[in-house]
C-alpha cells in the first residue's frame, strides 16, 4: 500500500505533469488572422496552416517549425482559409476569390491543390460562380472511404444589402475527382436569411461525414441552429431541416476589445471504433446568459440527427466571464473531442488566454486546460478573424489561434499530445506502471497492473511526443500484473530520454525512461 502511494505521489508532482505546453509562434508576417490548421492523418508530423488573406505555412516536424509562403491564383485569394489533406496526401486550400480580371469580388469558392507538400499550388478549381452573387465562408470535409470532397458555404444575393428581397442561403457542392471539378451547388436550407452578415443571415455551415457515408451539416440563422443530412452522397436532403437550438441571442455578438466575434456552429461526427461511433456533435457559442457571460455550448445526437441532447456547457468556470470564438475537432482514432477558445476567466479586464476543453466520454463532460503561455490584451481596432481552429489525430493535438502583442498580430500553436493533456487533470491512478530497470541498455521490462480486463496499447515516444515504436496495440489483458519486454537493440533506440505511454479503455499513463 505504501509502495502504491509513493508511485502515485511521485507521478503527479513531477515537473512533466505541470509543465506549460510549448507555444510556437507560426508567423507574425503580413498581420495574420483567422487561422486554419490541418494534420495529415497518414503522417502526423506534417501540418498545414493558413491565415488571412493569402498566407500559408507547412510544418514537417509536428508543428515545432514552420515554413512561410504566400498563395496566388488568377481567381484571387481573399481570405476565409479552410484546409484539408486528401487521401493522396495532397494539400487542399479553400478560400474566397477576388479575380484579377473578369470577375466580381468573392464570386466563387476556390480550391487550390498542392501535390508537393506546399512548395507550389495549382491555379485552382471553383464552385458556386453565379452571376453577381457573393459566395462566402466555405468549409470542406472528405469521405475517406471513397475520396469524395464536400464543401458548404453561404451565398448572398447582394452582400450587406438591406433590401428585404435579397436573401442568403446555404449551398453544398462535391468533387468526385480529387478537387479538380465541382458539382452544381444544391441549396440545403429551407428558411433563408437576410444579407446583413449578422444574426438573421444563414451562416456557419461545416460538413461532417457519417460512418456510412452520410453528410451532416448545421448552420445558424433567423430560425436558430438548424441541421440537414444526406444519405446518398449529397444528391438529396431533408425537406425540413431539424431544429437543434434557438441560439436565443443570435450568433453575432460583441466582446469588449474584439473587432468582431461570432458563435457560428461546427458540426462533427465520430467515426472511431470507440463507444460513441456515429454520434453527431454541434458546437457553438452565444450570450444567452448575458452580454458579459459568453459561453461555449454543445448538443449531440445519437440517432442520425433526428433528436438532440440537452444543452451541454463546454467551459467549466463559474458564471460571469467571457469564452468566445470556439472551434471543435474530433480525434477519429479515439473519439475524443477537443475544443479551443479564447477565455477571460482569470482576468477582470480584457486580458485573454487560450483554453482547450476536451471530452473522453462522448461530450457528457469536459475538462478545461489553459494552453497559452501568457495572456494578451486585444483592442477593437485589430481584426482577429471570425474563428480559431484545431486539428487532432492519433493523440496529436494542434490548436491554432491569433494573438496581439504591442500592436502586432501573430498566429500560434501549442504542442499538445494526448498523454500529457490527460495527465494534467488526473487525480487518481488506478494502475501501477514502471520499467525495470529505468536506466536501460540492452533490454528491460515494462511492468503494469490493471484492475479489470482491458485492451492495452503501449507506445514509446521521444521528448517531443514523436512516435518511435508501438510495443502493444489494443492487446487483450486480464486483470492482474503483466511484464512486457523492451528489446532496445531490436528497435535501434539511440541513447537519450524517451517516454512510454500505456493506454486502455479508461486510462492513459506516461513515464520516462533513459537509454544509455
Amino acid at each position: 500500500m505504501w509502495k502504491y502511494f509513493f508511485v502515485l505521489w511521485s507521478f503527479f508532482i513531477s515537473p512533466w505533469v505541470f509543465a506549460q505546453f510549448d507555444n510556437i509562434m507560426i508567423s507574425d508576417v503580413n498581420q495574420p488572422n483567422e487561422p486554419s490548421i490541418s494534420i495529415d492523418i497518414y503522417n502526423t508530423n506534417t501540418l498545414f496552416a493558413a491565415t488571412n488573406l493569402n498566407n500559408y505555412y507547412v510544418s514537417n516536424d509536428g508543428g515545432h517549425t514552420w515554413n512561410y509562403h504566400r498563395l496566388t491564383s488568377s481567381y484571387g485569394v481573399y481570405g476565409d482559409p479552410a484546409l484539408m489533406f486528401d487521401n493522396n496526401h495532397n494539400l487542399l486550400y479553400f478560400h474566397l476569390s477576388n479575380p484579377v480580371s473578369g470577375g466580381n469580388w468573392i464570386d466563387r469558392i476556390v480550391c487550390q491543390k498542392s501535390t508537393n507538400n506546399g512548395n507550389t499550388f495549382n491555379n485552382g478549381s471553383y464552385a458556386g460562380l453565379n452571376g453577381n452573387k457573393v459566395q462566402d465562408k466555405p468549409w470542406p470535409n472528405i469521405d475517406r472511404s471513397n475520396g469524395n470532397i464536400y464543401v458548404t458555404w453561404t451565398e448572398f444575393d447582394h452582400y450587406d444589402s438591406n433590401d428585404a428581397n435579397d436573401k442568403s442561403r446555404i449551398l453544398f457542392s462535391k468533387s468526385t475527382d480529387n478537387g479538380n471539378s465541382w458539382s452544381t451547388p444544391v441549396k440545403i436550407n429551407k428558411i433563408d436569411g437576410d444579407c446583413n452578415d449578422s444574426d438573421n443571415t444563414v451562416e456557419g455551415a461545416v460538413p461532417a461525414v457519417g460512418p456510412n457515408g452520410e453528410i451532416y451539416v448545421a448552420w445558424a440563422g433567423p430560425a436558430g441552429i438548424r441541421f440537414n443530412r444526406s444519405t446518398d452522397y449529397g444528391t438529396t436532403w431533408l425537406n425540413d431541416p431539424v431544429f437543434i437550438d434557438a441560439q436565443p441571442t443570435g450568433w453575432d455578438y460583441s466582446i469588449p476589445g474584439i473587432f468582431r466575434s461570432n458563435g457560428l456552429p461546427i458540426t462533427l461526427c465520430d467515426l472511431s471504433r470507440g463507444p460513441y461511433k456515429g454520434t453527431i456533435y454541434v458546437n457553438w457559442s452565444d450570450q444567452r446568459n448575458g452580454a458579459n457571460d459568453t459561453d461555449i455550448w454543445l448538443r449531440k445526437s445519437t440517432d442520425g440527427g433526428n433528436t438532440w441532447s440537452d444543452l451541454i456547457r463546454v467551459n467549466n468556470d463559474a458564471p460571469g466571464k467571457q469564452q468566445f470564438l470556439s472551434w471543435m475537432t474530433i480525434d477519429q482514432t479515439t473519439g475524443y473531442l477537443y475544443c479551443v477558445f479564447y477565455d477571460r476567466r482569470n482576468h477582470n479586464d480584457h486580458k485573454t488566454d487560450v483554453y482547450l476543453a476536451y471530452s473522453t466520454n462522448g461530450g457528457e463532460s469536459f475538462t478545461n486546460v489553459k494552453i497559452s503561455a501568457s495572456a494578451f490584451l486585444p483592442y477593437s481596432g485589430a481584426f482577429f478573424g471570425d474563428y480559431t481552429n484545431i486539428t487532432a489525430h492519433d493523440g496529436v493535438i494542434r490548436p491554432i489561434w491569433t494573438r496581439l502583442h504591442n500592436g502586432q498580430l501573430s498566429v500560434w500553436t501549442a504542442i499538445i499530445n494526448q498523454p500529457d493533456l490527460l495527465a494534467i487533470n488526473s487525480f487518481q491512478m488506478p494502475n501501477d506502471l514502471s520499467a525495470y530497470p529505468n536506466l536501460l541498455n540492452d533490454e528491460a521490462s515494462i511492468y503494469f497492473k490493471i484492475n479489470e480486463k482491458d485492451r492495452i496499447s503501449i507506445k514509446i515516444t521521444d521528448t517531443q511526443g514523436r512516435h518511435i515504436v508501438t510495443l502493444l496495440n489494443h492487446k487483450n489483458f486480464e486483470a492482474g500484473k503483466h511484464f512486457i519486454r523492451i528489446p532496445v537493440e531490436t528497435y535501434h533506440l539511440q541513447s537519450g530520454i524517451y517516454f512510454y505511454t500505456l493506454t486502455g479503455k479508461n486510462l492513459s499513463i506516461r513515464q520516462k525512461i533513459i537509454i544509455e
